[in-house]
This record gives C-alpha cells, structure tokens and sequence, in this order.
C-alpha cells in the first residue's frame, strides 16, 4: 500500500483556470487536470491506495469555502485538510471550524500567504491547532513559482517545532525546497515530520540519504506534490532508493497512517 502525502487538487469548475495560471508561474507542465477524476486516475496508474488533498487558501476570504470543500469529500482513497489564511481576523476560530467539521490537517504556505511562518503573530494559529490534534503541513523552502523571500526556511521552521513540542507539523519537501543544507542542519534529528514531495529527483542522492539515516525514520512521509511532478515516475524513483525495505515501507506507508490514527 502507497499512501501519497502530498497532492494538489481543485473542484472541476477550477482546476482548468488554476493549472494555467500556476505552471505559467512555475514553468512545469501538470502532470494531471487538477480534477479530483484526474487525481484518482494518476493515483492508480501509479500504485497509489490513498492521497492527501492539499488546497492554499491565498486570500483570507477563501478560508470559509476551502475548509467545507475539503469536508464535503467523501472519497475512500482522498484525505482532504483545509487550508487556512493566518490574516483572517477570526483564523483561531476557523481551526475550532475545521476540526469540528472532521478534517485531519490543515494546509500553509506561507509564500503565497505572505506571512513568515515564525511570526509569532501567527502562533495562537498553531496553538489551536495544536489543542485540537489537528496535523499542520508547511510548504517549506523555495517556490520556484514566486520570487522572494523564503517565508518558511528551516531556521525558522526549526523555531516554530521548538516553541509546539509534541505539534505533529509537516515540514514538506525535505525540510525546505532547495534549502536542504538548512534543513539537515536545523531539522534533522527533530520532532518534525518531512515529506519527499518535489525532493527527490533535484537532492543530491548522498544528502538525501543522510538525512534519512538520521533523523526518525517514523517521521519521513511519502510525497509526490502532484500535479507538479508524476506520480508514477515519484514511486518509481522512490522503490529503487538503496533503502531497507523496512524503511520504505514506513515511508510509504506505515508512518502515514500512523500519523493519520
């Protein structure tokens, strides 16, 4: 079983408009519609059993809408979390809305949220969060769709674990796009959770390996960040790792659900 922690995907009547504007951003081609049909199709061409659905909410006002999307879902093989924009005034409450709507997570990116991810204006955020049981996942490091700053480098992810210890956050790909000796230097060997989406084909396969060797294996998450990369070229690049298969069985996995109990 493959459960993919990292997907992106839109309602039908968006996702044709939201894939030209993002990979007109990003330079990539999608390797799906955005649909949640096309999501499942990729899915299970490439092995996949279940998904996690990540939406962004980009402007406050979207954070209503998102969060009752993502819990309309009733699919067996999609998780959707919400997404939450920190700048909507009543953002705490809106976590109380998302667990008592059932959902597992929520979703930041704090580039295109234009916050830094250790604002500690932001931190009642994480808090309720925290009290609610809800996973948190970050975008971390470069987004090669958007110029600068980084919003969310390890460093200052590192002080977002530090001040929630026992918070299940998700630092996705590595620990920070294109940040990965940040990452291995600041979050390695922590209570953070990392995923592989967009991470394995551009790392150095040495330094991917490092990592992997030590930090908690249990807290390695499998991901592909489709559409922006291929599903089945992801798990196939991902079963021919030099890995123990123990390893990889948690990471594609075992840690997944565990993390999702």
């Amino acid at each position: 079983m493959i459960i993919d922690f990292h997907m992106h995907g839109f309602p039908d009547e968006l996702a044709e408009k939201a894939l030209a504007t993002l990979s007109g951003r990003c330079g990539i081609p999608p390797s799906t519609d955005g649909t949640l049909t096309g999501i499942k199709a990729s899915m299970k061409a490439a092995g996949i059993s279940r998904g996690i659905l990540l939406s962004i909410a980009t402007r406050p006002s979207q954070n209503e809408s998102i969060l009752r999307w993502a819990a309309s879902l009733r699919d067996d093989s999609l998780i959707a979390f919400g997404s939450l924009h920190p700048g909507h005034p009543d953002a705490v409450s809106q976590v109380q809305q998302a667990a008592q709507l059932g959902l597992k997570g929520i979703k930041f990116h704090p580039d295109y949220q234009d916050f830094y991810v250790d604002d500690k204006a932001v931190f009642p955020v994480y808090e309720k969060a925290c009290r609610e049981g809800l996973i948190m996942i970050f975008h971390a490091g470069v987004d090669i769709g958007l110029p600068g700053p980084v919003h969310c480098t390890p460093e200052r992810m590192r002080r977002v674990v530090d001040a929630f210890p026992g918070a299940r956050i998700i630092a996705a790909h590595m620990g920070g796009f294109q940040c990965w000796d940040e990452a291995e230097h600041c979050l390695v060997g922590t209570d953070v959770y990392m995923d592989t989406s967009f991470s394995i084909p551009w790392m150095q396969k040495d330094q991917f390996f490092r990592m992997i060797s030590r930090h908690d294996p249990r807290k390695i998450l499998f991901g592909t960040d489709t559409p922006w990369s291929s599903q089945a070229v992801e798990v196939e690049q991902f079963l021919s790792l030099d890995l123990a298969e123990e390893i990889k069985r948690g990471i594609l996995c075992e840690n997944a659900m565990e993390l999702l109990a």
